[in-house]
């Protein structure tokens, strides 16, 4: 009797394990996978079990104020807006890298998803005749961003998909695990069969049909960031080291207007300024109060971002200015055009926290800086969410279908996580098509070029190369030995070397650095999360100097101060050891 229970539990656990997915991290793309996966009809459901390293709330969706682009139904969207408008402004943006199939699936598709959200309880804003406000912002050609709470979007589309999520846990049709630090990929003839993580200091398994990473960003590579702690490229790390091919990781977008004060130690990441913002009519100075970036773009203040960020490090620069020196955000005249009280109704977050700082927008500039904000680039996917390794899919910003190009389009990062979160969802339930597990290739999403694993390791010697270049005139570098590896040294090499302004000199110094820096960062059995973050940013920041090291001219968010600036429409695929 015993022996027949206990092989009824485990033909049990097996039936399950064979429909589990396991999703890993809870911004917007893996609370959104999670729920469809957990409420699929007609017996497809999937065993979600939800991973989450910190608190559900602890994601780079939480902090989003920009909204959600997307064209409505007719009568909804603006007038004369299509979805052909908004795939030709994501691939002006993208700098002609896109995945043209990725990025019509993304517009054509938003509808599909901004429903799915208001399913699960996500209220948009409403205009003064009661339909769907819809803002403009840089580099779009029409009004069609969606809002929740003003500036507050990420944070209201975050609870209203937490609160759908805790209301399946507690009711048994998806399991839930908080704390939970995802240390590896188990695999199996080539193919992810789960996970190990650590949860309260003890290293646990959980086998799994699938694996979808849905783990956000990589921006406490460098010193100055819109993301928070935890977004420290663990998803990129796993998926390379096990076997997964990565793409475009020269292309990391700097947010052009952060607030220019110091992070509080444990606090939340500086206060982004949305592009919304500049949407309303705020204009950017310098120190000598003069409008600067009409001098640079016709667009000024709506040009695309990475050309916003360029152009404050160019003219900062050009003006003998530090290159850490703010600039001003002036939306004064936004408070005069449209009455007193206009920020604090459609900016009510972003006015309470620069009060808290001490600063009165609607009387004064306030000094903001570029920072690292949101990584085009990351692990290949189809656009059905697959990697190149069967069993693993991945979708947010963790991925790379390409939708992105070499730039990303304002409020198109939350879209990217519903469409292609969902996608992956609906690949896994329908399941896969057959792979070679001996030798995993794919189609890349970005390029449609061929992508294979090569299998030769990192040496010292791979950092070598190349003969000094010289910076652009009025910019000025100098190097310094940034010591022993630490989080803020990491930082400080990645944003001097490989921020806004690039030049091959530099990269290579920094290669060498990281390549020192590997030497003693090893493999941990560590019960510490902090030490397989440390690990997972240097192999990030490894990843993405080599390919801006490879890509010697300049194209969307990679400028190469030291070259010529002629576009070159090819992606940079690369293997290196971890």
């Amino acid at each position: 009797m015993t022996t027949a229970r206990a092989a009824r539990r485990a033909a049990l656990e097996d039936a399950t394990q064979r429909r589990r997915l396991v999703v890993v991290g809870s911004g917007i793309a893996g609370l959104y996978a999670a729920l469809l996966a957990a409420d699929a009809e007609g017996g497809a459901a999937a065993d979600v079990v939800l991973l989450s390293k910190g608190q559900l709330e602890h994601s780079n969706t939480f902090y989003a104020q920009g909204g959600v682009s997307a064209v409505l139904e007719p009568g909804e969207a603006a007038p004369g807006d299509t979805v052909d408008a908004h795939v030709a402004d994501t691939l002006a943006a993208g700098a002609g890298l896109n995945n043209p199939d990725a990025v019509r699936i993304l517009c054509a598709e938003a509808v599909r998803d901004i429903a799915g959200l208001r399913r699960y309880g996500v209220i948009f804003d409403a205009d003064a005749q009661g339909d769907t406000a819809l803002g403009l912002e840089a580099a779009h050609s029409a009004p069609r961003i969606l809002h929740a709470g003003g500036d507050a979007t990420g944070a209201r589309i975050a609870r209203g998909l937490i609160a759908a999520v805790l209301e399946r846990a507690v009711s048994g049709r998806l399991r839930l695990e908080t704390g939970a630090f995802v240390t590896e990929l188990t695999t199996a003839d080539g193919r992810v069969t789960g996970v190990n993580y650590l949860q309260n200091g003890e290293l646990k398994s959980l086998p799994a049909a699938g694996v979808l990473l849905a783990t956000g960003g990589a921006g406490r590579i460098f010193a100055r960031t819109s993301n928070p702690s935890v977004a420290t490229a663990d998803g990129l790390a796993l998926a390379w080291r096990a076997g997964a091919a990565v793409d475009d990781l020269e292309f990391f977008q700097f947010h052009p207007t952060t607030m220019a004060m110091p992070e509080t130690a444990g606090g939340p990441p500086p206060l982004l300024v949305s592009e919304a913002v500049r949407g309303e009519g705020a204009v950017l100075l310098d120190a000598e109060g003069h409008r600067f970036m009409p001098d640079y773009h016709p667009d000024a203040e709506l040009a695309p971002r990475d050309v916003v960020s360029r152009s404050i490090a160019l003219h900062l620069a050009r003006t003998g200015a530090p290159a850490d020196s703010p600039v001003f955000l002036d939306a004064r005249g936004i408070e005069a055009a449209k009455g007193p009280g206009f920020l604090a109704r459609r900016f009510p977050t972003i006015s309470a926290a620069t009060a808290a700082a001490g600063f009165d927008w609607t009387a004064e500039p306030l000094p903001v800086s570029p920072a690292a904000h949101y990584w085009m680039g990351g692990v290949v996917t189809d656009v059905d969410g697959r990697t190149t390794v069967p069993g693993l899919y991945a979708a947010g910003e963790v991925a790379c279908t390409g939708a992105q190009g070499a730039n990303r389009l304002a409020s198109n990062s939350l879209l990217e996580g519903l469409v292609f979160g969902r996608r992956a969802v609906e690949s896994f339930l329908d399941g896969e098509p057959s792979h070679d597990s001996t030798a995993p290739r794919a189609v890349s999403a970005a390029g449609g070029l061929p992508l294979t694993h090569a299998s030769a390791a990192l040496s010292r010697d791979f950092a070598g190369g190349g003969a000094p270049a010289e910076a652009p005139e009025g910019v000025v570098r100098t190097a310094t030995d940034p010591g022993p590896f630490s989080r803020d040294a990491l930082g400080r090499l990645m944003t001097g070397a490989a921020g806004v302004l690039r030049t091959g000199a530099e990269l290579d110094a920094a290669a060498a650095q990281l390549d020192y820096w590997a030497g003693s960062v090893r493999s941990t059995e560590s019960g510490d999360p902090r030490e397989y973050e440390d690990r997972n940013l240097l192999l990030a920041a490894r990843l993405l100097v080599e390919a801006a090291r490879n890509r010697t001219v300049s194209v969307g968010a990679h400028y190469r101060a030291d070259t010529d600036h002629a576009p070159a429409p090819t992606h940079s695929m690369q293997r290196i050891s971890s």
